[in-house]
């Protein structure tokens, strides 16, 4: 059976509308679009909800961006499990982060109850049960999931500073590191390769190599090493490695049709936060850095939901930011929609912000001094209303929101209160038992459950080989050209050199890669 959704978009004004109080007529018109949509729920008008009034938003303006906020507890997952299953039915690929555990169940149908029957009769909604096909992740195998890894050079170094928790003048140290690493044609393939590199830049046997890396000292050098060991000490250790996951597997269909859902199992690492929103900005990043440029589409190849998106910002570097900004901007070009998941708003730098077109606004509170702050700025993030905000935002109940999406026309919509939809798929996590089995039943487990250490900067430093490692003479300084002779440079160094040469042979394969460095400073790599 092909992709279906239960919506029909109505070819053109709904008389029904008309009978409705004036400005609530006029706020539900400006949702009546004419082609593929996602209902979301249904208008919020004077205490009464209007079934027959729907808010939708655009399959066409998903890639145009977006952000779901609220307090904790107001229905935020729920709202993704919507959004995601909706998605799924139109041939979209979805990627969902389930930080809490409990979005697994968006592959099982939903559980029929009076409750879900209640919300249904009260938006509208011709609710039945319907799982997705969905996929499961675990960074570096932690937990029930396909093992999600990175090679430390795909990373790259902005991203690994912000994990490691380093100043920018640290940060661009460690970029030094990774250009002096590709330089040499030393892989970065795990921690134990960056480290080696860095412990031996600050030995005797380097001090002579330290010096041809600009800028970098032998203590901020010393700084980074400490950053590493204390990181690897923490079990950091299983997310760098390989083979390197292929973020291409996220843009997968089902055989039906229907989008897969990949699900990034994160509650084994729900301890170290920072780390895995970094992680969820790599593989956004490496999306943009290999998909081909699309522009306007009639629905996106991809729709990314960012969760707990304050921890990306907090305590960021510029250099960070601005890369974060340019990242968002660019990948709408690329056919991918990103949908930040926080709190309120301002969690979100304002660069950003002003690129998230769509929104969906639960409710805020309203407790203390910086709660009212909060909620006053968020009002003021939101179109001109015929609703009074800031009161409305701390009065919705779970499971309703503000809302304003763009047009087809790529126009904000009126601010709607939205009584929103019961997801079709289970409202929680799905059974252990089946997860597990689901796993190791993917077409992916075979190529992605086993990791390999092959030899790399850290063998290649320490003598390479298996057993016992022993300390390698520091690379011999390159003899000075012969009078009248020029120096070769930094390419032809490479190129003639024995680790380039084994590059070569094994082009396509996850290590014959290019090293060249984009946003973030990831690699970019051959598919």
């Amino acid at each position: 059976m092909g992709p279906q959704h239960d919506s029909s978009p109505p070819p053109g004004p709904d008389p029904a509308l008309s009978g409705l109080p004036g400005p609530a007529g006029k706020i539900a018109e400006s949702y009546a679009f004419g082609g593929p949509v996602l209902d979301l729920g249904a208008l919020l008008w004077d205490g009464a909800c209007l079934p027959v009034a729907p808010v939708r938003v655009p399959l066409a303006m998903l890639n145009r961006h977006g952000l779901v906020a609220g307090a904790t507890g107001t229905g935020k997952t729920k709202t993704l499990q919507l959004i995601a299953e909706q998605l799924s039915a139109q041939g979209v690929p979805v990627f969902l982060a389930d930080v809490k555990g409990d979005v697994s169940g968006i592959s099982v149908p939903g559980t029929d109850s009076d409750q879900v029957r209640r919300r249904a009769a009260e938006v509208g909604q011709d609710w039945s049960p319907a799982g997705c096909p969905a996929e499961f992740y675990a960074l570096g195998g932690l937990g029930t999931g396909i093992p999600l890894r990175a090679t430390v050079t795909d990373f790259g170094p902005l991203l690994l500073a912000k994990v490691l928790g380093l100043n920018a003048t640290q940060e661009q140290s460690l970029g030094l590191v990774f250009h002096y690493a590709d330089a040499k044609g030393l892989e970065l393939t795990d921690l134990k390769d960056l480290r080696a590199v860095t412990a031996f830049l600050t030995s005797d046997a380097g001090r002579e190599e330290l010096r041809t890396v600009g800028g970098l000292s032998a203590q901020t050098a010393g700084v980074i090493l400490r950053a590493l060991t204390v990181f690897e000490q923490e079990g950091a250790g299983p997310f760098f490695g390989e083979p390197a996951f292929d973020s291409g597997e996220l843009l997968r269909t089902a055989p039906d049709g229907r989008g897969l859902v990949s699900v990034l199992e994160l509650p084994a690492v729900q301890d170290r936060p920072k780390l895995f929103s970094t992680f969820l900005m790599w593989l956004l990043a490496d999306l943009f850095h290999s998909l081909p440029e699309v522009g306007d589409v009639s629905k996106p190849k991809l729709v990314f939901f960012f969760d707990e998106a304050h921890l990306l910002f907090r305590d960021a570097s510029k250099a960070f930011l601005e890369s974060v900004a340019q990242t968002v901007r660019l990948i709408r070009s690329k056919g991918v929609g990103v949908f930040f998941v926080t709190q309120t708003p301002k969690d979100v730098p304002a660069d950003v912000l002003g690129q998230l077109g769509n929104r969906v606004q639960h409710a805020l509170r309203a407790f203390t001094p910086d709660d009212a702050k909060a909620l006053k700025a968020t009002v003021k993030t939101f179109p001109v209303s015929a609703y009074d905000l800031e009161e409305a935002l701390t009065g919705l109940g779970t499971g309703e929101a503000a809302i304003t999406v763009l047009s087809e026309r790529g126009a904000p919509t009126p601010v709607a209160l939205t009584r929103l939809r019961a997801p079709r798929s289970l409202m929680g996590p799905a059974d252990p038992q089946a997860l597990d089995r689901a796993v190791r039943e993917s077409p992916l487990y075979e190529r992605y459950a086993q990791a390999v250490d092959r030899e790399s900067a850290y063998e290649k430093l320490t003598g390479g080989g298996g057993g016992a490692k022993e300390e390698a003479p520091a690379p011999a300084p390159a003899s000075p050209p012969p009078k009248g002779e020029e120096e070769p440079s930094l390419l032809e160094q490479v190129v003639s050199s024995g680790v380039f040469t084994s590059l070569a042979r094994s082009v396509g394969t996850q290590l014959g890669r290019e090293i060249t460095r984009s946003i973030f400073g990831t690699a970019r790599r051959r598919r």
